[in-house]
């Protein structure tokens, strides 16, 4: 959807010093890069005391945004003084803005939805905050050309970019012999969105400010010596991650039993379930989902090898090898659907949709939070009841339903 910000007036450009008059709001581009975490009030800051309920939590902050004003379409024309008026113009395409999250351009409600919230509060500007692309398609406006002179009939936005980053609750060692659960700062990654669509129409004659929309429409027209009707580049998109895995895949499977090479796996088996240690992890049957389901007899596809891998992100890589199918727990959906289901598949050589990173409470508990390496997502379920899968959530339960116990059995 297309939404504009029509300001009639300038439709009736009369002198440089009128147009000022009436723009002068304009907002200037900027970066800001935030002293530290920023948070709204009740949001955790790292630093900040957590607890075991919290294991399975995510929370995003913003680190720095960035504001620039982007002309999605343009068109350079001619008034002569025969021919003012209202005319139609067709406006050709210069660039497109893509809201993203991460390499995520698909935004549900939840990790993606917050960190553009967060990003929104920055900039104190509405933003787009859902699934959205600015059109790649020519357009056409009507504008009202009371003067002859050259014009730049243009579209644009405020393209509003920025890095991100993410808090989980972890344990950590205070240096004096004993531990505590924090909020740790851990890696993020980049986002993109924008504001309102405007249009209008600029000469080269007309005072703007420094920083607006209407300004870089003067540099794309040539006022200021740019290259005339200078056209901006669009990023080329990431790679699809699930492709990349389904390359990893292709010739990179491990037989059933084996543990991925850099893999070394605990002594003994593990069993992970509730903290109120009633229902458990089990794969059983034909199926290769796994799920919940009660003790603490479990069969043997209740209990898992939990193989310790190299470090990545400040963090050491785990892969979760179930001792009945052989197989690794997986997050096969590479869409970054919230609430998409996990399973058992074939242990790969690499594959980032196979590991995770475990947080910890402090020592003598075995609570614990599971976070999926590929896209940050945290493990939980929909209800705690015999029988349900297990799935990623990009924030986590917020009940803390995603805290979990590791049993050595």
């Amino acid at each position: 959807m297309r939404f504009r910000q029509v300001h009639p007036v300038l439709s009736r450009l009369t002198t440089g010093a009128a147009s000022l008059a009436l723009i002068a709001t304009s907002a200037l581009a900027g970066v800001t890069a935030l002293a530290g975490p920023a948070a709204a009030a009740g949001d955790p800051r790292a630093g900040e005391a957590c607890t075991s309920a919290d294991l399975g939590k995510r929370h995003p902050f913003i680190k720095s945004v960035k504001v620039e004003p982007t002309i999605t379409h343009f068109k350079g024309y001619f008034v002569t003084a025969g021919s003012t008026g209202s005319q139609s113009v067709k406006l050709s395409t210069q660039t497109q803005v893509t809201v993203e999250v991460g390499t995520s351009t698909t935004i549900t409600v939840g990790f993606a939805f917050e960190v553009l919230t967060k990003a929104e509060t920055a900039v104190n500007r509405t933003v787009k905050k859902t699934t959205a692309t600015t059109s790649a398609e020519e357009q056409t406006i009507t504008w009202n050309f009371t003067q002859p002179g050259y014009y730049g009939l243009y579209q644009g936005t405020r393209k509003v970019t920025g890095e991100y980053g993410s808090l989980n609750c972890d344990r950590v060692d205070r240096g004096d012999g004993t531990y505590a659960t924090q909020w740790t700062e851990r890696p993020g990654g980049r986002y993109t969105t924008f504001s309102t669509i405007e249009e209008g129409a600029i000469r080269c004659e007309d005072q703007v400010p420094a920083g607006s929309i209407m300004k870089k429409a003067q540099e794309i027209l040539g006022c200021e010596g740019t290259a005339a009707k200078e056209r901006a580049t669009g990023k080329a998109p990431a790679p699809d991650s699930a492709h990349k895995g389904q390359e990893a895949s292709v010739n990179g499977e491990r037989g059933a039993g084996s543990v991925p090479p850099g893999f070394t796996c605990l002594p003994g088996k593990y069993r992970i379930g509730t903290p109120d240690r009633k229902l458990f992890w089990v794969t059983y049957g034909a199926g290769d989902y796994f799920r919940l389901r009660p003790g603490p007899r479990l069969p043997e596809g209740g209990t898992w090898s939990m193989c310790e891998g190299p470090q990545s992100n400040g963090k050491t890589e785990y892969a979760l090898v179930n001792s009945y199918k052989g197989r690794c727990a997986t997050m096969t959906d590479h869409s970054g659907s919230e609430g998409a289901q996990f399973r058992m598949d074939p242990c790969r050589t690499a594959d980032d949709y196979q590991r995770f990173y475990l947080y910890r409470d402090v020592p003598g508990s075995d609570l614990i939070g599971l976070q999926l390496k590929a896209n940050g997502y945290m493990v939980g379920q929909e209800r705690v009841v015999d029988d349900t899968a297990m799935r990623q959530y990009s924030q986590g339960k917020a009940d803390g339903t995603g805290t979990y116990v590791l049993e050595k059995i």
